[in-house]
């Protein structure tokens, strides 16, 4: 990767399966990267590959002019950015923050009008794309922001994605990130069903799913989850957990804005099927394993 980043100095707060390899696509791309997260041994390993570690969200904010927070859910972004020793206390005027989870649309509003309070600016760019993306930097990026932000973010955005929309204003990009979990969760259940139809009718799913690219039942959900689905391998990219939650919130948007989502309901609930099951530690495509029970 070239020193595209150079001279750049970004903070990283949430290491976890997506954050650490976005943040060390960061230092190879030539940036300084100041990195938090709250248990440690992820910090001193990265440490050892030449991050700068800092004991705060706060002190990130303080060290770095961009600060990207890649965090599990929306309670946690509020915490770190908003919470004591958050970001919000550290942050300069002009500083930037960048979510890059998915977070609630409210929620990412409020914090945007907390930072912008104190002159600073805000970015929702929630990414699809999984742990295959985080790590090859070829994530689809999908951004909330004013058009000054986002242009500001952009030269980040390049090194850990390969498609990158400014889709509006602060919230878009999680309302864009609601809209793709809805098709990634319907598209799981809807290639774990056809496969294991397939696979109890007596036909071979590995040849169905060849015969299935072809057409349009096409994607890349049955390209990746379906051969993950015929292996059995269900070591985590996105956990079931995660896509669980992230169902929930565009529930919750839909319903606040009056609109009925009965499919993503259906979704949602076979996702706490499988979470009951002990599989919330799977990864998403280990609805199957609930489906070809």
């Amino acid at each position: 990767m070239s020193n595209s980043l150079s001279g750049h100095v970004v903070g990283f707060i949430g290491l976890g399966l997506m954050g650490r390899p976005m943040a060390t696509n960061l230092r190879a791309a030539g940036a300084e990267v100041i990195i938090h997260n709250r248990s440690r041994g992820v910090v001193d390993a990265l440490a050892a590959e030449g991050l700068s570690p800092a004991r705060s969200p706060r002190e990130v904010a303080e060290r770095a002019p961009v600060t990207i927070v890649m965090a599990t859910d929306t309670p946690a972004v509020e915490r770190i950015v908003g919470g004591d020793d958050g970001v919000v206390s550290g942050i300069a005027p002009d500083g930037l923050v960048i979510d890059m989870g998915t977070t609630a649309v409210d929620a990412t509003r409020a914090l945007a009008k907390a930072l912008e309070d104190r002159g600073a600016n805000y970015v929702d760019a929630p990414v699809s794309g999984g742990e295959i993306g985080a790590k090859a930097g070829t994530l689809s990026i999908m951004a909330g922001g004013s058009e000054e932000a986002v242009a500001r973010a952009m030269p980040i955005f390049e090194v850990m994605g390969a498609g990158v929309t400014h889709v509006g204003d602060v919230g878009a990009g999680q309302i864009a990130k609601a809209a793709n979990q809805v098709i990634v969760g319907l598209t799981i259940g809807a290639v774990a069903e056809a496969l294991a139809l397939a696979k109890r009718a007596g036909a071979d799913p590995a040849k169905v799913r060849e015969a299935l690219q072809g057409g349009f039942a096409a994607s890349r959900i049955l390209d990746v989850h379906g051969q993950r689905m015929i292996d059995g391998a269900f070591t985590p990219g996105g956990k079931a957990t995660t896509q669980r939650k992230d169902m929930q919130q565009a529930l919750d948007l839909a319903t606040s804005i009056g609109l009925e989502l009965p499919a993503t309901a259906l979704s949602r609930d076979l996702y706490d099927r499988l979470i009951a099951a002990d599989g919330g530690d799977l990864d998403h495509s280990g609805l199957y394993t609930i489906i070809d029970a």
